[in-house]
This record gives structure tokens, C-alpha cells and sequence, in this order.
């Protein structure tokens, strides 16, 4: 459910473009501060990196369109295992402009896009599952590959 967000009061922006007053409330979505960008000049006024997809399943997907629909699916889920932060995000879009700032090169197929979604009430919440919390095995304790 999206609590009341307009789907106009949240956009998508890459961290390499000039903030602007029309961007509201900016929050860096990314785990990691992008590279070359200086907090100075980022006008970044909520680092949320704990919504960030976790290093295990950001390596797994490399940017790789051919898992995006499993990306969509696993990082939805983490999403929702913080309960709290997604509720903040959800309660700051409510009431005014937000602009989820994100560092990847490709636009279409990032986190920032499931997590835009997934505000707004278009990504459903994931089913309670009977299985062990690592619902992902290849995402844990496979360091062996290259």
C-alpha cells in the first residue's frame, strides 16, 4: 500500500547530476557515497544506506539486465526487512517532494527504481516464508566462483 505517496512526489536521480531546488528532499540511497562526488557539492540531506540493497546481493547482480527480475524480487524483500526506514521514506514522500539519489550508471535497471516502487505500493510485500532467513543461497557462501 502506498500510504497516500503521489507517484509525482517521488523521483529518481542520478548523484553525478546538478542537484536543483525542484529535487525536494534529497536522499542517497546507495550503501556506498559515490565515487568523486564531494559531500559538499551532492546537497544530500538523508544518507539512507541502510535501505541499500546489502553487498551480497548488489556483487550478485553487477548491473546485469538478465537478473533484473530476480533483483527486483530479492532486493524487494530486504527492503522490507527494515521496516522502519521504509516507513520513514514512505512517511517523508507523504508529505512532501523526494528525490532518491542513486550512483548507477544505468537508470532502467537499479535499486533505486524497486525502491521507488516498492513505495508507492507497486511492488507487493514479500510472503512470510517457513524457510531458513538466507533465502538466497547463492548470495551467501559462495566466494569460491569468479
Amino acid at each position: 500500500m502506498s500510504r497516500g505517496i503521489a507517484a509525482a512526489n517521488v523521483k529518481l536521480k542520478r548523484a553525478y547530476e546538478t542537484p536543483d531546488a525542484a529535487d525536494g528532499f534529497r536522499i542517497l540511497v546507495d550503501r556506498l557515497w559515490p565515487r568523486g562526488l564531494m559531500k559538499a557539492n551532492a546537497a544530500i540531506d538523508l544518507w539512507a544506506k541502510d535501505i541499500a540493497p546489502s553487498t551480497a546481493l548488489r556483487k550478485w547482480f553487477g548491473h546485469d539486465p538478465a537478473r533484473w527480475q530476480e533483483f527486483r524480487r530479492r532486493y524487494s524483500e530486504e527492503i522490507h526487512r527494515h521496516r522502519d526506514r521504509l516507513d520513514e521514506l514512505r512517511a517523508l514522500g507523504a508529505a512532501r517532494q523526494i528525490t532518491l539519489v542513486f550512483a548507477a550508471h544505468d537508470e532502467t535497471h537499479n535499486h533505486a527504481v524497486v525502491l521507488r516502487d516498492v513505495l508507492l505500493g507497486r511492488t507487493a510485500a514479500p510472503m512470510a516464508s517457513s524457510g531458513s532467513p538466507h533465502a538466497h543461497p547463492s548470495t551467501h557462501r559462495n566466494r569460491s566462483r569468479t
